[in-house]
C-alpha cells in the first residue's frame, strides 16, 4: 500500500500530526521534497517535536525513514535535528534513517545567496525563509550541485569540485552582490564537520524502496507545504522551489516506476499562511489576533506569526483537485469553538464578477472574498472521539466542508495530541 499525505492549501495544515498518526503500522515513511524551510509539529507521549528535515515516522521505532532524492539537505541542520531527538530519547540510527545518495546538499553559500537576494529585493521580497532552498534547487537544475554521494569522493576530487563550485558562485557573490568571496576551505571544513557524521546514513534508497514495494510493505510518502506553494501549480512566484503535489511523490522518493494507491489531503478548518503573496481571505486586526492565538499559529520552522483567515472554499477545492485527494483530514476544528458564527469564503469577486474558481496571477491578486457564516458550536470538543460526540453545528460544519470541496472528510482533528482524532 503506497499512501501520500499532502497539504491542500498554503502549507501549515497539520500534516506532521497526521503522518505521526497514520504511520502506525507503516514500514517506511518517506520525505520526497523540500528542505528545512518548513516544519511539521508532532505532539505525542514522548513530547513536542518540530521536525524540519526528518520524516515524521522517525518518532515510531518500527519504521524505516527515508529522505528522498527530491529533497535538498542542510547537513548542519540535520546533525542538529538528530541530536535534538536523541536528547529527548528518540532512537535515530542508520537502521531507521536513510538519506538518498542522490539528495542535493544545501551548502552554506546557498543560505548566503538566499539572504543576499532577499536583502536586494527589499519590499519586493518573496518571503523566503533564507535557508538556501531556492539557490540549492537552482544549482541542481544548473547541474552544479553537490549530492550526498559526493561525500564519498576522494579528498582531491572533492577539493577540486568544491573549488570549481566556489569559483562559479563567486561570480555572483563577489562580482554581483559585492560581498566577500566564498572560500573553498571553509566549505570543505563544513563538509568534514557535518558530512562526516551523516555518511553512515547515506544509501541507495531507490533500491530499498523498490524492495519494500515488491514485498508489499506499507509505504507512506510525506509531503512538505501544500498545493498552493507548488512550483508549477501554486501562487507563483510566491511558492516553494519544489513540487509539493502527490503525483511527484514516487519521483522525489526515488521510485518513479511506482504508483500511489491513496492520497490523503490535509487542510485546516480555517485558513493559515506563512510568507508573502496573495492570501485572499486574510483577517486583520483583532479578528486575526483572536484566531492566531486560538490556533497557536506560528511557523514550526521559523516562529513567524502565520497569516490567518476563514476557510477558503475555492482554494481548497482547487487544492483537492491538484493533489488528486481520495479523502481528507480536517485539522484544528477545536480552534473554532470560540466563534459565535464561523466565517467561510465561498467565492471571490474579481473585477466586479463573482467566481468560485481559484484564479492565478493578477486575477488572484485582485480577488476579494465573498464570506458567508455558519452556525458556531461554542463548546470544547477536544474530548470528542466519535462523530456522534460532536455538537450538531460542528458535525454540520464538517459535512459542509466535505460537500463544498467535493472530497470526503475521513479524519477530524480536535486537538494536537496523537489520540485527539475522530475517524468519520
Amino acid at each position: 500500500m503506497l499512501t501520500a499525505i499532502v497539504g491542500i492549501n498554503w502549507g501549515d495544515e497539520g500534516k506532521g500530526r497526521m503522518v505521526d498518526l497514520l504511520s502506525e503500522g507503516c514500514d517506511v515513511v518517506v520525505r520526497y521534497q523540500g528542505g528545512n524551510n518548513a516544519g511539521h509539529t508532532v505532539i505525542n507521549e514522548k513530547g513536542r517535536f518540530a521536525l524540519n528535515l526528518l520524516p515524521s515516522g522517525i518518532l515510531r521505532s518500527q519504521t524505516v525513514n527515508v529522505m528522498g532524492n527530491g529533497m535538498v539537505v542542510d547537513l548542519e541542520h540535520l546533525c542538529g535535528e538528530i541530536a535534538s531527538l536523541r536528547e529527548k530519547g528518540v532512537d535515530v540510527t542508520p537502521d531507521n534513517l536513510k538519506l538518498s545518495d542522490k539528495a542535493v546538499l544545501c551548502l552554506p553559500f546557498h543560505k548566503l545567496m538566499d539572504q543576499l537576494e532577499e536583502r536586494r529585493l527589499a519590499d519586493k521580497k518573496y518571503g523566503s525563509t533564507q535557508r538556501g532552498i531556492a539557490p540549492a534547487y537552482s544549482d541542481k537544475y544548473m547541474k552544479k550541485a553537490l549530492r550526498a554521494e559526493d561525500l564519498f569522493l576522494g579528498e582531491n576530487a572533492l577539493r577540486d569540485k568544491i573549488a570549481a563550485l566556489c569559483e562559479w558562485k563567486n561570480l555572483t557573490v563577489q562580482k554581483g552582490y559585492g560581498e566577500k568571496p566564498v572560500e573553498p576551505a571553509a566549505v570543505l571544513d563544513w563538509l568534514e564537520k557535518y558530512g562526516g557524521p551523516i555518511k553512515e546514513y547515506v544509501a541507495d534508497t531507490s533500491a530499498l524502496l523498490y524492495r519494500a514495494a515488491r514485498a508489499r510493505k506499507r509505504i507512506l510518502f510525506e509531503g512538505q507545504l501544500g498545493a498552493l506553494r507548488d512550483i508549477d501549480f501554486g501562487i507563483y512566484p510566491y511558492t516553494t522551489s519544489s513540487s509539493t503535489i502527490a503525483a511527484y511523490a514516487p519521483i522525489g522518493a526515488g521510485v518513479p516506476g511506482l504508483k500511489l494507491d491513496k492520497t490523503v489531503g490535509i487542510m485546516k478548518a480555517y485558513s493559515s499562511c506563512v510568507g508573502e503573496g496573495p492570501f485572499t481571505v486574510e483577517f486583520s486586526g483583532k479578528e486575526a489576533e483572536l484566531l492566531r492565538e486560538a490556533g497557536g499559529e506560528y511557523g514550526a520552522a521559523t516562529g513567524r506569526p502565520r497569516r490567518v483567515g476563514p476557510f477558503d472554499v475555492p482554494a481548497s477545492r482547487y487544492g483537492c483537485g491538484v493533489q488528486g485527494a481520495d479523502c481528507l483530514a480536517l485539522t484544528k476544528l477545536d480552534v473554532l469553538s470560540y466563534m459565535d458564527k464561523i466565517p467561510v469564503c465561498t467565492a471571490y469577486q474579481i473585477n466586479g464578477k463573482i467566481t468560485t474558481e481559484f484564479p492565478s496571477g493578477e486575477n488572484l491578486a485582485k480577488a476579494k472574498p465573498i464570506v458567508e457564516y455558519r452556525e458556531g458550536f461554542k463548546r470544547d470538543i477536544s474530548g470528542c472521539r466519535k462523530a456522534a460526540d460532536l455538537p450538531k453545528a460542528a458535525f454540520d460544519y464538517v459535512k459542509y466542508v466535505e460537500k463544498t470541496v467535493g472530497c470526503p472528510v475521513k479524519y477530524v482533528s480536535v486537538g494536537p495530541e496523537r489520540g485527539q482524532i475522530i475517524v468519520m
